[in-house]
């Protein structure tokens, strides 16, 4: 008589009553756990991206930056040939404030004068081939 009793495992499964579908709510629970993270993921690689085409690109970025640092040299070389042709022009105000000879030589040149008995030769001012350089 036991052996009536008992029923085989698969029939009690076909039995069983079936599960009624979950609510919207429950639904849209689990389908946001499990789809956050690879969302997630995404829009993090994005930003990521995003970020690195800013710093790259943008306006304070690094081809920014490297233009200013060429064109900062290149100022920075300005700055030092103005200062040399500064303290060049110093040292001659000085010559001629306090040496008679540059003095004398400057008026000599400049001025086209001449000492008691000599006689000047102004020559005509060579042209040369090339053209002069432009003005910037």
């Amino acid at each position: 008589m036991q052996e009536e009793t008992m029923q085989p495992e698969e029939t009690v499964a076909e039995t069983a009553p079936v599960a009624a579908p979950a609510p919207m709510p429950m639904r849209a629970l689990a389908w946001t756990l499990r789809v956050w993270r690879p969302v997630g993921t995404v829009v993090a690689i994005g930003l990521a991206l995003l970020l690195t085409w800013h710093v790259v690109t943008g306006k304070h970025g690094l081809s920014a930056w490297l233009r200013m640092r060429t064109e900062d040299k290149q100022l920075q070389k300005e700055i030092k040939d103005l200062d040399q042709e500064n303290a060049r022009l110093r040292d001659r105000i000085e010559k001629l404030k306090s040496d008679p000879e540059a003095i004398e030589h400057e008026a000599r040149e400049k001025l086209h004068y001449a000492k008691p008995g000599e006689v000047i030769y102004t020559l005509p001012a060579q042209q040369s081939a090339q053209p002069a350089p432009a003005a910037k």
